[in-house]
């Protein structure tokens, strides 16, 4: 996978970077990549496939409704191996190679992403309207986004983490909220990556005096021999 660098993206993100409102923010980034494999991408492609092929032996007698009827096609394990590549390459210092295929929910359409929008970014649509003259940050979204990756012709996935996941970035400290949605053009092979979340300040602020002890008692044992 290879990350994809366009202007109009860029001008979404340099937004989204960090949206204040007192008590809390709310942070997003766009994120495109090529489906092209890199050296590392092919080994872990091949693992999980195998890991997949493997999961579909095992569940092939099962008696509850499993993804098995899903995977068995050569084509959805690839949309799978790469929603998950991307996922490591958005988040280098996680490992992703356990996400289960439940974990991504295919949306109907762009109208799924609307509704999540307007539910969540209402304020942060007004922030941006004001800092630019009135223009309407879902337009300029979704017009950036068909440039990239021609939506008309996009699959679209939203990923949910696993709950008590530890050491996963959608469920930072302080989390109040976030989504994460993937456009994926199977034709010109090419995934965007459109990721909000909204943390508590409050939080946040709690996270860096715990972190501040944490040194401290990092220090205080560094000599010893454990």
């Amino acid at each position: 996978m290879k990350y994809l660098e366009f202007t109009n993206l860029d001008r979404i993100n340099q937004f989204l970077n960090y949206v204040s409102f007192g008590e809390y923010c709310i942070k997003g980034s766009l994120e495109a990549y090529s489906c092209k494999h890199t050296g590392t991408d092919k080994k872990l492609s091949f693992s999980l496939d195998q890991e997949i092929l493997d999961y579909l032996g095992q569940s092939a007698d099962s008696d509850p409704p499993s993804p098995a009827s899903i995977l068995s096609s050569r084509s959805s394990r690839k949309t799978l191996i790469y929603l998950v590549l991307t996922l490591g390459h958005m988040y280098p210092d996680y490992d992703f190679s356990a996400v289960q295929a439940h974990r991504f929910f295919r949306e109907e359409d762009w109208t799924s992403v609307k509704q999540t929008y307007d539910t969540y970014m209402f304020e942060v649509a007004k922030e941006w309207a004001a800092a630019s003259g009135g223009s309407d940050l879902l337009e300029n979204l979704y017009k950036s986004l068909d440039e990239v990756v021609k939506l008309g012709e996009c699959e679209i996935y939203c990923y949910s983490p696993e709950p008590d996941s530890d050491g996963d970035p959608f469920l930072e400290r302080g989390a109040i909220w976030s989504f994460n949605f993937f456009f994926y053009n199977r034709k010109i092979k090419r995934v965007v990556s459109f990721r909000c979340c909204c943390l508590s300040n409050l939080a946040a602020e709690g996270f860096l005096m715990d972190e501040s002890r944490d040194d401290e008692d990092g220090y205080i044992f560094s000599n010893m021999d454990m």
